[in-house]
């Protein structure tokens, strides 16, 4: 997944990943996990979604899009930037070695 940007947002627990959309030309690399949720049970799904988490279309390398869970960029001014990472599950192994 390219042109986003990847942060550890603050507060929890949990520890949440918030990816903002980054239309600059250089494309970062981030690994997702891909679920499928059924249309019938995706409005509640929805509604369980906290600030400042929202949906909206990710592009995967392959160039199909999906949705999936981006972030208002307005809680970056407390977050952590992991774009080097690549991948929250890195991010949370680095995290159980400290």
């Amino acid at each position: 997944m390219a042109n986003f940007d990847f942060y550890a947002l603050s507060g929890g627990p949990p520890v949440r990943p918030g990816l903002v959309r980054d239309p600059g030309p250089q494309a970062s690399s981030i690994a997702v996990d891909i679920w499928a949720v059924p249309m019938s049970a995706f409005g509640r799904f929805m509604a369980g979604i906290p600030s400042p988490l929202s949906i909206g279309s990710v592009s995967l390398a392959d160039g199909t899009a999906v949705k999936g869970f981006i972030c208002e960029a307005e809680a970056t001014a407390t977050a952590s930037e992991i774009t080097s990472l690549g991948s929250w599950r890195r991010f949370i192994a680095l995290q159980t070695v400290c």
